[in-house]
């Protein structure tokens, strides 16, 4: 009995196969034109945006060295960066003086902070649909957070490690991920549709979906003479 059923259960599945097989091109076809509609929207709808990055070094000189209670505070460090880079004082300098029609707010969503695991030195990024402005707000809160952190953490430096450039190229979107995850998007939707309309169809159009229903052996098929 379980043979029996687990033949079914094969033949259902070639079956099926053999279905989205002929149904190919549909599937190609719906795949190519999200891809198509992606492109469209991302390369004339979607703003590209521009990342420039900047770097400093925070300098604590000693004369006995690093030791590993000094890695342990600079970990504790990390997190008192990032807030001071991204507090009211700093953002509301930085305003001032170059972005004038922002809210610290703003200016805080365009921003990313990373510190490295075990260094003293700190990434400053900053997101912009101009690059020449993400360029010239980053080192603006470079110089700005620089004394802010000396002034505040009583390091006896901090430098730039490196200035930010002016990007080339957008950071995003990408638009060949973004092509081919809505493309491979489609052509799912379009085999799922094709699976779906086949397994709710429940008109018989095989011999053995008449055997299913009536659970009996078909002894013979008359053919359709109109189609010979």
């Amino acid at each position: 009995m379980n043979q029996q059923g687990n033949q079914i259960v094969e033949i259902d599945v070639l079956y099926l196969l053999k279905k989205m097989w002929g149904k190919k091109v549909f599937v190609a076809f719906t795949a190519i034109l999200f891809g198509v509609l992606s492109l469209i929207f991302t390369v004339f709808v979607v703003q590209p945006k521009y990342t420039s990055t900047t770097r400093i070094y925070v300098a604590n000189n000693t004369t006995d060295g690093v030791t590993a209670q000094d890695l342990q505070v600079g970990g504790y460090l990390v997190n008192d960066y990032r807030e001071i880079i991204t507090s009211r004082d700093v953002l509301s300098e930085v305003i001032a003086s170059d972005a004038p029609t922002m809210t610290p707010g703003q200016l805080a969503g365009m921003l990313s902070i990373s510190v490295p695991t075990d260094t003293r030195i700190i990434s400053i990024s900053v997101n912009s649909d101009s690059p020449q402005r993400a360029q010239k707000i980053a080192n603006r809160i470079r110089e700005v957070a620089s004394a802010k952190i000396k002034a505040v953490t009583q390091v006896d430096d901090v430098t730039t490690l490196e200035e930010a450039q002016l990007p080339s190229d957008p950071s995003s979107p990408n638009v060949e991920r973004n092509v081919f995850l809505v493309a491979v998007f489609g052509g799912g939707l379009a085999v799922m549709f094709v699976l779906l309309r086949e397994v709710l169809d429940d008109r018989v159009k095989r011999p053995e979906d008449v055997e299913e229903v009536l659970g009996m052996t078909l002894i013979g098929v008359v053919p359709d003479v109109t189609k010979m």
